[in-house]
């Protein structure tokens, strides 16, 4: 098979890129950029990864306790997915978090990697009540879609394709992607970079999945959602506590991807 040429890759974000919502079978997070790890791997046997995404983070924290560290490791391709979490805030500037992503952007390409990124979907399709945030992820694509042309990172854009936001791909929080989901990323970035064995077939759903509830139904889901995972983020809001309080990267060095692999089983 091929080389991908890559030697070194590390992940920087929050909660997508540390892989909730794709539990490895032992209670611990894995995720696309795990899965993303494993197809170079396959290409690239020697390829060491190293996931420095912290859940709950902003973009500004990304950058503050990511980018240094990931510097250090001389990565020759990084992945950085942030501003979700930004968009959820009360107090939400798309041109101050793409000035942190564009920062990034700025020093990772610099430094010689090779950086890839993502646009997001729209999140109001996916929990109704997300729909006033809609206008806001929309800006937000726009201003990384600016930020990675003018500084050749590499875009896998979720934006344009409905199948993201198919109920499937999405775990019951709806805040994070379903096992399903998170390989999807993976097979779309690994397209992005050519990764061998790589092609467009991620983007065709493969089947229609249930419909939506409707009625009364409908109405249950939505309560049931309010109660088990709405109501517990807006309180931990309101604390000024996030998920990540206290919590470190899942894997802040570089390993063999052989070991991603192993953890995963």
């Amino acid at each position: 098979m091929p080389s991908t040429g890559y030697a070194r890759y590390v992940a920087l974000g929050d909660s997508q890129t540390e892989g909730l919502g794709d539990d490895d079978g032992a209670g611990n997070p894995r995720g696309w950029a795990d899965r993303l790890a494993e197809r170079i791997a396959r290409a690239e046997p020697g390829l060491l990864y190293a996931n420095l995404a912290v859940r709950g983070r902003l973009a500004g924290q990304v950058r503050a306790e990511q980018l240094a560290p990931a510097l250090t490791l001389r990565p020759d391709l990084v992945t950085v997915v942030a501003g979700v979490n930004d968009a959820l805030r009360p107090r939400f500037d798309a041109d101050e978090v793409a000035e942190h992503l564009e920062a990034m952007f700025v020093a990772l390409t610099g430094s010689g990697a090779r950086v890839v990124t993502l646009t997001f979907p729209d999140m109001g399709r996916i929990a109704p009540v997300a729909r006033p945030i809609g206008h806001r992820v929309a800006a937000l694509n726009n201003r990384i879609r600016e930020a990675a042309g003018r500084h050749g990172v590499v875009v896998a854009d979720a934006e344009p394709y409905s199948l993201a936001t198919d109920r499937q791909l999405w775990s019951p929080d709806r805040l994070h992607m379903s096992a399903r989901g998170h390989a999807l990323i993976a097979a779309a970035v690994a397209e992005q970079l050519g990764v061998p064995g790589s092609d467009g077939s991620w983007n065709r759903f493969l089947s229609a999945g249930e419909p939506a509830p409707s009625g009364l139904r409908a109405v249950g889901s939505e309560l049931r959602w309010v109660g088990s995972f709405l109501g517990p983020w807006l309180v931990r809001r309101l604390r000024g506590r996030s998920s990540g309080d206290g919590r470190q990267a899942k894997r802040p060095t570089l390993l063999p991807v052989a070991q991603v692999a192993e953890e995963s089983r």
